[in-house]
């Protein structure tokens, strides 16, 4: 079941990740408009991320 409220998602189209798969390297903005790279992260530590669609967002 899917439902759209004036967005659009690919993750559809998008290859699945599997238990033990490696994650690719992405760039995201934080909530504080800094940039994040996986990249950056690696060696530093484990590193938790939690995806929250449509929190906090106007509908």
């Amino acid at each position: 079941m899917s439902t759209t409220f004036g967005r659009t998602s690919t993750a559809s189209q998008s290859s699945t990740l599997k238990a033990g798969d490696k994650a690719p390297d992405f760039q995201l903005e934080s909530h504080l408009g800094e940039k994040f790279s996986l990249a950056a992260r690696k060696g530093v530590g484990p590193t938790v991320l939690a995806f929250i669609p449509f929190a906090f967002t106007p509908t």
